[in-house]
């Protein structure tokens, strides 16, 4: 009798153990849709994108990862949030360049949204944080290239204080520079919460 339930017990326990490893582990990665709807209405979002497109002049090549961008930019519009968002764009090297200027970037996602995405003349500083404050529900904004700052890929204390400072919350979606330790990927997570993956991530 005692050899039944002993084997009773090991199989309840094997398929117990079977039912575990078949549910999907929980990363603990908050995502966008993770938050209530109505904590988005008027934050001020800083939304880090991948928007480091080919260029022809001043002429975008492939908007692929413009278009990328836009489900998650979509839905923070659609819930009133503030939208700002930064990117970098090609290697500069000696501070800014016009070449290497996010206004592109913005014109053609002003296209796609159907309004007006405002460039800020920099990406930290009292200009940016003025365009933030003036800025309405529902508005997006984009800052100009994090990397005409060396500091942003050092992740330096100071340039993540400065870039994080106008903004109430934080979310990635930048695919393709997630893994990269800068000031706009690591840094700024660390000092905005929420902080939250977009949906490309």
């Amino acid at each position: 009798m005692g050899d039944i339930i002993s084997k009773s017990k090991k199989s309840e326990d094997s398929e117990k153990s079977e039912a575990a490893a078949a549910e999907p582990k929980k990363t603990g990665k908050k995502s966008i849709s993770d938050i209530k709807d109505e904590e988005y209405k008027g934050k001020k979002v800083l939304v880090r994108c991948d928007l480091n497109v080919p260029l022809d002049g001043t002429t975008i090549t492939d908007d692929t990862r413009i278009v990328s961008s836009m489900p998650t930019i979509n839905y923070l519009v659609e819930r009133g949030a503030i939208v700002a968002v930064c990117s970098h764009l090609g290697r500069p090297k000696d501070g800014p360049e016009d070449k290497f200027s996010l206004k592109p970037c913005a014109t053609r996602m002003g296209e796609i949204l159907k309004k007006e995405v405002k460039l800020a003349p920099d990406c930290i500083g009292d200009e940016v944080k003025a365009l933030v404050d003036e800025a309405q529900p529902g508005d997006v904004v984009m800052l100009e290239n994090t990397r005409f700052h060396k500091e942003e890929t050092k992740n330096d204390a100071d340039f993540v204080e400065k870039l994080a400072a106008p903004f109430d919350m934080y979310v990635n979606d930048a695919f393709g520079t997630a893994h990269r330790a800068h000031a706009s990927t690591t840094g700024v997570a660390t000092k905005l919460s929420p902080a939250v993956s977009g949906f490309l991530l």
